[in-house]
């Protein structure tokens, strides 16, 4: 317990005699925590939205007027058994020209004559939207559908939103990946601030140092001031980043579900509470990493 008194002291002793560069440390790490600690926020809505998004992907795979009941139980059946398939349903004739009328402006009933041009489909509803390409290839190369596809090619009888749902997918990869490299690069730059930080708090104690040593003083009883001073640095800007993303927690979210209301920022509390620990422990290693760096290249103990 005494040692760790005299590491506090030290490393606030430290912290004011290069109060100038210690708050730019504070502040980077602030300001890089709370980037992450936003995208991170910003990362979950996201999933939320995309996860709304592909839970609404599906199949419609159209079928000829003149396919027989026994040929659509077939292909039926043989898509039940595909992986990634959650339910598969029949929409006839009649019931896709109701779906249309109720979606559809009067001028454009009138004008079918009473003529029903739309084919009868098989509906499929998806247990993982990422095997969407996947069951399509199944059903388009299956033989059985091959004989009853109600449109001029079997491409063309299966719908999907191929272009959207590739996009969808596309987007979200490069999304997590952005992500992963900003969130590199800022941890990166809040270590280099911590390691000149406490690097100057080496050399402006150098002197001091050197005596330690000569009456014996352990490597670790030299570090340990160092460490707490970058620890210190890192859990008041963890702290502060924690502080700010509370307070867009309950003020700029509401005010965005409000003004979005299609949109899913729907973020639990026990969310919000396992990233506020994550940014602490992050920062903390942040801290405690860049002085191990700086005290390793300059005081070679």
């Amino acid at each position: 317990m005494s040692s760790f008194a005299y590491f506090l002291k030290e490393s606030l002793t430290g912290f004011t005699r290069n109060l100038s560069t210690a708050l730019g440390s504070i502040v980077t790490i602030f300001l890089s925590l709370l980037i992450i600690g936003v995208f991170l926020v910003g990362g979950l809505v996201v999933e939320n939205v995309v996860s709304g998004v592909e839970n609404e992907v599906s199949i419609a795979a159209f079928v000829a007027d003149d396919a027989s009941q026994s040929d659509i139980d077939q292909v039926e059946s043989y898509i039940r058994g595909l992986d990634g398939v959650a339910s598969v349903g029949f929409t006839t004739k009649e019931q896709a020209l109701e779906n249309f009328r109720s979606t559809s402006t009067t001028d454009i009933i009138d004008a079918l004559d009473g003529q029903n041009p739309l084919p009868a489909s098989i509906d499929v509803e998806l247990s993982d939207p990422q095997l969407v390409e996947q069951v399509a290839d199944s059903i388009r190369n299956n033989a059985t559908y091959q004989k009853i596809y109600g449109y001029d090619t079997v491409d063309e009888s299966l719908k999907y939103g191929q272009k959207t749902v590739e996009k969808l997918f596309t987007l979200t990869n490069y999304v997590r990946y952005i992500g992963i490299a900003l969130i590199v690069l800022l941890i990166f730059i809040a270590m280099v601030f911590i390691n000149n930080t406490i690097r100057l708090a080496i050399l402006a104690r150098r002197k001091e140092i050197a005596i330690m040593r000569l009456v014996g003083a352990s490597n670790g009883f030299i570090r340990g001031p160092f460490l707490m001073e970058g620890a210190l640095h890192a859990v008041i800007g963890s702290l502060l980043a924690v502080g700010v993303l509370e307070l867009l927690r309950n003020m700029a979210l509401p005010k965005l579900q409000s003004a979005l209301p299609f949109l899913s920022f729907d973020v639990s509390l026990n969310m919000f509470l396992l990233i506020y620990v994550a940014l602490v422990v992050a920062g903390l290693v942040i801290g405690l990493l860049g002085s191990a760096l700086a005290m390793r290249r300059y005081l070679k103990v």
